[in-house]
């Protein structure tokens, strides 16, 4: 299955890129998709934000071909 992992704010400088498609064997959720990026980009904080196809979701959220998702790093304020 492919789908299209979009970056922003940081993790879009430290990836160099707005966005790539990833091709996934088999059923895969957001985590799995996450830790194959981390492989790539060792220099990725180990917590963010995610969305798919436009709404947030969670880590454990189940991916389908064709699906775009998204990651934020993890915002504070006050």
């Amino acid at each position: 299955m492919q789908i299209t992992v979009k970056y922003f704010a940081s993790l879009r400088e430290a990836a160099a890129v707005d966005e790539e498609p990833i091709e996934i064997d088999g059923a895969a959720t957001v985590a799995d998709v996450w830790q194959q990026l981390l492989k790539q980009h060792n220099h990725f904080p180990q917590q963010v934000l995610c969305a798919v196809n436009h709404q947030y979701a969670m880590m454990d959220a189940t991916l389908a071909d064709g699906d775009v998702v998204a990651f934020f790093p993890p915002v504070s304020g006050g």
